[in-house]
Protein backbone atom coordinates (compact mmCIF):
# COMPACT_ATOMS: atom_id res chain seq x y z
CA UNK A 1 0.00 0.00 0.00
CA UNK A 2 1.48 3.34 -0.99
CA UNK A 3 2.74 5.47 1.85
CA UNK A 4 0.52 8.69 1.07
CA UNK A 5 -2.73 6.26 1.36
CA UNK A 6 -1.69 5.02 4.24
CA UNK A 7 -1.12 8.34 5.82
CA UNK A 8 -4.76 9.49 4.24
CA UNK A 9 -6.25 6.71 5.29
CA UNK A 10 -5.10 7.21 8.58
CA UNK A 11 -6.53 10.28 8.64
CA UNK A 12 -9.60 9.74 7.42
CA UNK A 13 -9.53 7.12 10.54
CA UNK A 14 -8.88 9.72 12.86
CA UNK A 15 -11.43 11.76 11.98
CA UNK A 16 -14.44 9.52 12.59
CA UNK A 17 -12.75 8.53 15.92
CA UNK A 18 -13.41 12.37 16.38
CA UNK A 19 -16.36 12.16 15.22
CA UNK A 20 -17.70 9.28 17.55
CA UNK A 21 -16.26 10.89 20.74
CA UNK A 22 -18.12 14.21 19.38
CA UNK A 23 -21.56 12.30 19.24
CA UNK A 24 -21.01 10.01 21.58
CA UNK A 25 -19.68 12.14 24.59
CA UNK A 26 -19.78 15.43 23.85
CA UNK A 27 -22.81 16.25 21.41
CA UNK A 28 -25.05 17.93 24.47
CA UNK A 29 -21.37 19.85 26.41
CA UNK A 30 -20.49 23.19 24.52
CA UNK A 31 -18.63 21.98 22.22
CA UNK A 32 -21.08 19.98 20.22
CA UNK A 33 -23.48 21.69 20.15
CA UNK A 34 -21.09 24.86 18.56
CA UNK A 35 -19.88 22.05 16.48
CA UNK A 36 -23.48 20.57 15.68
CA UNK A 37 -25.08 24.39 15.56
CA UNK A 38 -27.90 23.17 18.02
CA UNK A 39 -29.11 24.53 21.49
CA UNK A 40 -29.23 22.87 24.72
CA UNK A 41 -32.40 21.18 23.98
CA UNK A 42 -32.48 20.19 20.42
CA UNK A 43 -29.21 18.74 21.70
CA UNK A 44 -30.78 16.55 24.23
CA UNK A 45 -34.14 15.79 22.35
CA UNK A 46 -31.52 14.02 19.80
CA UNK A 47 -28.41 12.80 21.81
CA UNK A 48 -29.73 9.21 21.62
CA UNK A 49 -29.96 9.23 17.82
CA UNK A 50 -26.36 11.11 17.62
CA UNK A 51 -24.80 8.39 19.90
CA UNK A 52 -26.13 6.13 17.41
CA UNK A 53 -24.64 7.73 14.34
CA UNK A 54 -21.23 7.96 16.86
CA UNK A 55 -21.53 4.24 17.19
CA UNK A 56 -21.70 3.70 13.68
CA UNK A 57 -18.38 6.18 13.42
CA UNK A 58 -16.82 3.71 15.46
CA UNK A 59 -17.41 0.57 13.01
CA UNK A 60 -15.62 2.81 9.89
CA UNK A 61 -12.67 3.76 12.13
CA UNK A 62 -12.23 -0.47 13.26
CA UNK A 63 -12.31 -1.37 9.21
CA UNK A 64 -10.22 1.24 8.39
CA UNK A 65 -7.87 0.29 11.03
CA UNK A 66 -8.03 -3.31 9.70
CA UNK A 67 -7.48 -2.18 6.62
CA UNK A 68 -4.20 -0.45 7.56
CA UNK A 69 -2.95 -3.52 9.91
CA UNK A 70 -3.72 -6.01 6.85
CA UNK A 71 -2.50 -3.93 4.38
CA UNK A 72 -5.81 -5.21 2.57
CA UNK A 73 -6.39 -2.38 -0.56
CA UNK A 74 -10.03 -4.10 -1.07
CA UNK A 75 -10.95 -3.65 2.87
CA UNK A 76 -9.57 -0.23 2.63
CA UNK A 77 -11.96 0.47 -0.69
CA UNK A 78 -14.86 -0.86 0.99
CA UNK A 79 -14.77 1.46 4.10
CA UNK A 80 -13.45 4.12 1.92
CA UNK A 81 -16.65 3.94 -0.22
CA UNK A 82 -18.78 3.77 3.00
CA UNK A 83 -17.55 7.03 4.53
CA UNK A 84 -17.82 8.80 1.03
CA UNK A 85 -21.32 7.39 0.03
CA UNK A 86 -21.85 8.50 4.12
CA UNK A 87 -20.59 12.25 3.03
CA UNK A 88 -22.65 12.58 -0.21
CA UNK A 89 -25.85 11.59 1.85
CA UNK A 90 -25.31 14.17 5.26
CA UNK A 91 -24.26 16.76 2.08
CA UNK A 92 -27.55 16.44 0.62
CA UNK A 93 -29.70 16.11 3.74
CA UNK A 94 -28.04 18.19 6.55
CA UNK A 95 -25.42 20.10 5.03
CA UNK A 96 -23.04 20.58 2.29
CA UNK A 97 -20.07 21.01 4.60
CA UNK A 98 -20.23 17.38 5.66
CA UNK A 99 -19.04 16.41 1.89
CA UNK A 100 -15.89 18.53 2.22
CA UNK A 101 -15.24 17.14 5.90
CA UNK A 102 -15.95 13.78 5.67
CA UNK A 103 -16.18 12.74 2.00
CA UNK A 104 -13.19 14.93 0.13
CA UNK A 105 -10.49 12.92 2.85
CA UNK A 106 -12.13 9.51 1.93
CA UNK A 107 -11.55 10.27 -2.06
CA UNK A 108 -7.82 12.24 -1.59
CA UNK A 109 -7.23 8.19 0.45
CA UNK A 110 -8.95 6.67 -2.78
CA UNK A 111 -7.23 8.20 -5.45
CA UNK A 112 -3.84 7.43 -3.61
CA UNK A 113 -4.84 3.76 -2.74
CA UNK A 114 -5.61 3.55 -6.24
CA UNK A 115 -3.36 5.99 -8.21
CA UNK A 116 -0.36 5.43 -7.19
Amino acid sequence: MPWLAVVLIAVVALLHAWFLVLEMFLWTKPLGMKTFRMNADKAEQTKVLAANQGLYNGFLVAGLVWALLCARHDVATFFLACVVVAGGFGAATVSRRIFYVQAVPALAALAALWLL
